[in-house]
């Protein structure tokens, strides 16, 4: 389950620690791996100073950037939903290819966890051993110590969020395993205890997290964990467990901690979150006052924030994201090789995924669509940089440059030409975003209509007015940013009238949530949690059911199984942990028990 940093391991962490996308903050590793031969190092000789710690925080942050994690959040996040289908070459990945099928079993290799269980244990080692080192090291003051503690506790309950989500009940453990006598063979723990413990730890340590890092270190401020992304992921898991307000509070938190970052650095040129006096003004009239990255103030192209999201990182409305170095096959650093090998690269443009045809449908109609809206037509900047229209190549992260010209689009009858700019295959230099400020937008706009009442009373419609108003100004400034067009006119912009209801704004920002956040390692998880608040899979049963390459009635039978949703323990793994019981619905074991939806 948990892979183990002992004595024998310590010289591999550090190796990995070198090669680290943040190598500019790293002190040299070369003077420890020559003090010692590598059967002679031990842990105390380690945890000696600040430098010690702050090298293995790296070494957390690296096994999360690697690339059987980056490819679990993909596969695990979007393989099962109606975004994607079979790309190409798609025999190469046997596994891969049953998980779209839904013909996963306890052997598939995407059911594997210890690449999440590593980034655990290096974070619960650095708690293990920091405070020592803050005890005989003057120069890591506990200011340091607590920030730390803030760090390596977010990035632990992040890997645990993904792992529920996933597989639903868990082993959990808060201990370092450093010794080859500890047990380790520990039970699951149910969802929602895991969860519960996820939110008090870090409401534990949310005051001592970093605010913000220097400008000097422009990349930490969102390729590291800071108080904002604790604010995000509290928001996030506030609304798994359904306490809509606390979702909302940190919600709210968030938006106005970017809004205040925002008009500090109006006039300042700092890189990717720099804010022009003409971009200022967009924000405040297009944008509805919230700091999403504008694109084009004039002019017909579009496509500048998309490149500046995805691409150049550290963006004004990103939170948490996994940073690529920006030239890694020149520099020596790795690559986003999974989205390369998944999405797509300039000699494959299509990866082993592709836009499934509810999305490439979508595109070529302009009525009756069930993801995009029928009145934007073809003006919907994610109509194109989600996928290309006309062949369904998934694009997004897949391409470090795109370009729409938006020329007659009003009067098009088909999509436009795009022009795309494929990242090579050894140098795809994405960023992974985890948390980005339309996520969060739309979290709250879904709690907010949580919120909600049903009926037709007065009293109710009076109820429900400041929180569909709400609901609609988050969901619709996320909405207009996307619209190609220089100006605005009522034509191209949603209406409050048309989604004056609970469940009409509840549909608008499941839609918004879907082709906003398409293909970011989101839509599965907006499935499984809407089955778990409805205690049915009807919304799951619908969209998998839509999938071309699943067979309709089999789904239909087999998602009435809220197990369903989750995934399979790895048979390896039940072979070592006698400890944990096996999801009935996948074959994996003799219980025959299941938990129906209702």
């Amino acid at each position: 389950m948990i892979t183990k940093i002992n004595h024998k391991h310590l010289i591999s962490l550090l190796f990995i620690i070198c090669t680290l996308v943040f190598s500019e903050a790293l002190t040299s590793c070369s003077d420890f791996l020559d003090i010692k031969p590598q059967s002679e190092i031990i842990l105390e000789d380690f945890w000696n100073e600040k430098a010690d710690v702050d090298n293995v925080v790296m070494g957390c942050y690296s096994a999360l950037q690697g690339d059987a994690v980056r490819r679990r959040m993909m596969i695990w996040g979007e393989a099962r939903s109606e975004n994607v289908m079979s790309g190409m070459n798609i025999n190469n990945d046997v596994s891969l290819y049953n998980i779209l099928k839904e013909n996963i079993t306890a052997m598939n290799a995407y059911t594997t966890w210890d690449g999440f269980y590593d980034v655990i244990n290096r974070c619960n080692t650095v708690l293990k051993y920091a405070p020592g080192v803050a005890a005989i090291d003057p120069g890591y003051t506990q200011g340091d110590l607590r920030a730390t503690i803030a760090e390596v506790k977010a990035l632990r309950d992040l890997c645990y969020f993904y792992l529920i989500r996933t597989f639903r009940n868990v082993p959990y453990s808060t201990e370092a395993f450093t010794d080859d006598d500890q047990k380790m063979d520990l039970p699951a723990t149910p969802f929602y205890d895991v969860l519960d413990s996820l939110i008090n730890d870090l409401e534990s340590v949310k005051g001592d997290a970093v605010v913000r890092y220097p400008e000097t270190q422009p990349r930490y401020q969102t390729g590291r964990i800071t108080r904002d992304a604790i604010y995000a992921m509290l928001c996030e898991m506030y609304l798994w467990k359904q306490d809509y307000n606390s979702c909302i509070r940190y919600a709210e938190l968030v938006i106005q901690s970017l809004k205040d970052a925002y008009e500090e650095n109006r006039n300042k040129n700092t890189g990717g979150r720099t804010i022009s006096g003409a971009s200022a003004n967009y924000v405040d009239s297009r944008l509805n006052g919230y700091p999403l990255v504008a694109d084009a103030t004039s002019g017909n192209f579009f496509g500048e924030a998309y490149e500046t999201i995805f691409c150049e990182g550290e963006s004004r409305e990103t939170i948490f994201e996994l940073n690529t170095d920006e030239s890694p096959e020149a520099n020596g650093y790795p690559s986003n090789s999974a989205v390369a090998t998944l999405y797509g690269h300039a000699t494959a443009n299509k990866g082993l995924l592709a836009a499934s045809t509810i999305i490439t449908d979508d595109i070529a109609t302009s009525s009756g669509r069930s993801v995009f809206e029928d009145k934007n037509k073809f003006k919907d900047m994610r109509l194109y940089q989600n996928c290309d229209p006309s062949n369904g190549n998934i694009v997004k992260y897949a391409t470090g440059s795109l370009m729409v010209n938006a020329s007659g689009i009003d009067n098009a009858t088909k999509p436009v030409d795009p022009s795309y700019g494929y990242y090579t295959e050894k140098n795809n230099s994405s960023q992974w975003i985890i948390y980005r400020l339309p996520d969060i937008m739309l979290l709250e706009a879904e709690a907010l209509c949580q919120q909600m009442q049903e009926g037709n009373e007065q009293s109710i419609l009076d109820y429900n007015a400041p929180l569909l108003e709400k609901a609609f100004t988050l969901v619709n400034a996320v909405n207009k940013r996307a619209i190609c067009k220089t100006q605005l006119v009522d034509a191209d912009t949603l209406k409050p009238a048309d989604y004056n209801t609970k469940n009409l704004m509840d549909e608008l920002v499941k839609r918004e949530r879907q082709r906003e956040l398409m293909f970011e390692g989101k839509r599965w998880y907006d499935l499984v949690r809407y089955a778990m608040r409805d205690g049915n899979t009807l919304q799951v049963v619908a969209a998998v059911m839509k999938r071309d390459d699943v067979n309709a009635s089999f789904a239909q039978n087999f998602f009435k199984k809220m197990d369903a949703i989750f995934w399979p323990y790895n048979s390896d793994e039940m072979k070592v942990n006698r400890n944990l019981e096996p999801n009935p619905v996948f074959g994996s074991g003799e219980s025959t028990s299941y938990e129906k939806s209702k």
